[in-house]
């Protein structure tokens, strides 16, 4: 038996770097970025909203400057009002009028100008995230409509440092809640998956595991849970999997005892067969005209046989060598192989040799004996089931560089039940006490000459095997310096 390779170790995963863990740090990053996604609009309408607010208050000051006797401010209370709006100047149009109403006197030049105007929001978001990481205060200005309508238009000038500081207070704001709803979602995510997925995918993975360690317990052998899913379908495929794997790990090691069992009646039955060989040469002295036509026969089937033997001993198991291939005529080969039945077959079954004696084949000849001899006897067998008379015939044509075979019988047929099964080992034995051996050794031998051995019809008539053997390549020269023997 070969030894059994050594088996890697299964790398563990740690809790961090497993499925569980990059679930968990998936759902994390991808909870972030739709917070990131969320956050860029929302910052920019805070922005203005920040600047509405700041538009209605001025409007208020405004209107409260206009109220004022004569509407004249004093430098303290203009300074109060515009403190209390948050703004540094406003001026407010009606009609084709436009005042400054309010106005601080260090005032500096406007920077940049921003329109709140319906229909006039655009880049407001580069602007909101300009204007939340800028470090220097400069004045800018906003204009608006006037949500009092106390006039058709109002623009107020302001710094913006104030706003920027509002804006990183409310991002910060918004980065401790996108990082508790996260942790949040992640954790129910996380849940939710370790349940659905997660924990079946490793009960798979332990199960594998656990198999590939003792394979031929049943034990081992996964259960379904009943899942209705993809996760279902592979517990079903894998269990399935397990199953067949087993059966065939169990005749495996039924085919390797056979294999010790067999190496050890080969020994012995090889000692019977060379006595009974010694015996054999004897009977070729005998004078009598049946023995003379069936002892060389006998002779040549019982070296054949210790051949076999032979070979099984030296190869430990029943491993067929390499075909040693020759031209010869097929028709002395078949000749031989009928002759071997006519004892056993008698009156009742007819042997017909249709092979012409023109007809040549490139095969092993030792081994192409083998394979016709269990045709004809695996169609005894089937004549024998069926009633014990009939017809076995074997016919063959050459067509271009191949020779093809057929072996017939008038037999019933092959059972539906071993159909699809006729040529596996142990599998197509279709009567008591075979062993299903003989079509899988031929078809075997067949394929080691790069050929093949079908079924090619079988039913209530009969059925016909078909056995395709093509020339070895060779070249021209040689292959007519060596003639087709008899």
């Amino acid at each position: 038996m070969p030894e059994k390779p050594a088996k890697t170790e299964t790398p563990r995963a740690s809790p961090l770097t497993g499925l569980s863990g990059k679930v968990l740090l998936l759902s994390m990053v991808f909870v972030m970025l739709g917070e990131v996604l969320i956050f860029l609009p929302s910052i920019a309408n805070f922005r203005i909203q920040w600047f509405k607010t700041r538009i209605a208050q001025a409007e208020i000051a405004a209107l409260a400057a206009e109220a004022a006797p004569d509407q004249i401010l004093n430098d303290d209370l203009r300074s109060e009002i515009l403190m209390g709006a948050g703004v540094a100047a406003v001026s407010l149009k009606k009609g084709e009028k436009r005042q400054l109403v309010l106005r601080d006197s260090n005032l500096a030049m406007i920077a940049e100008t921003f329109d709140l105007r319906p229909g006039m929001y655009y880049n407001t978001i580069f602007q909101a995230l300009a204007a939340m990481v800028r470090t220097e205060d400069r004045i800018v200005g906003v204009i608006d409509i006037p949500p009092n309508m106390s006039g058709d238009l109002i623009e107020i000038a302001l710094h913006e440092q104030p706003l920027a500081k509002d804006m990183r207070s409310y991002g910060l704001r918004i980065l401790l809640l996108s990082i508790v709803l996260s942790l949040i979602v992640a954790a129910l995510i996380f849940a939710a998956l370790s349940r659905v997925l997660v924990r079946p995918m490793q009960r798979l993975s332990a199960n594998m595991m656990a198999f590939g360690d003792d394979p031929e317990n049943a034990a081992r052998v996964i259960k379904p849970s009943g899942r209705r899913d993809e996760l279902g379908a592979a517990e079903h495929e894998l269990h399935d999997m397990q199953t067949q794997l087993q059966a065939m790990l169990q005749q495996k090691s039924r085919l390797a005892a056979l294999g010790l069992a067999v190496s050890k009646v080969s020994h012995d039955l090889r000692n019977m067969l060379t006595s009974a060989q010694l015996i054999s040469d004897r009977l070729g002295e005998v004078q009598d005209p049946q023995v003379q036509r069936f002892a060389p026969k006998l002779i040549t089937s019982l070296d054949r046989a210790i051949g076999f033997l032979n070979q099984t001993l030296k190869f430990g198991q029943a491993q067929e060598p390499p075909p040693q291939r020759e031209t010869f005529r097929l028709h002395a080969v078949t000749a031989d192989v009928l002759d071997a039945f006519a004892l056993q077959c008698g009156e009742a079954i007819t042997l017909e040799n249709g092979v012409q004696s023109a007809v040549s084949v490139d095969a092993d000849r030792e081994q192409l004996n083998r394979i016709l001899t269990n045709l004809v006897r695996n169609a005894v067998q089937a004549l024998e089931a069926g009633g014990g008379s009939g017809s076995i015939s074997i016919s063959a044509e050459r067509q271009g560089s191949v020779t093809m075979v057929h072996v017939a019988d008038t037999g019933p047929g092959i059972p539906a039940a071993i159909r699809d099964k006729v040529f596996a080992a142990f599998q197509s034995a279709a009567r008591s006490g075979g062993t299903g051996l003989g079509l899988a050794i031929s078809a075997e031998l067949a394929e080691a000459h790069g050929g093949s051995l079908q079924v090619a019809r079988t039913g209530p008539t009969g059925t016909t095997f078909t056995l395709s053997i093509p020339d070895q390549p060779t070249r021209i020269e040689s292959r007519r310096a060596k003639p087709a023997s008899g």
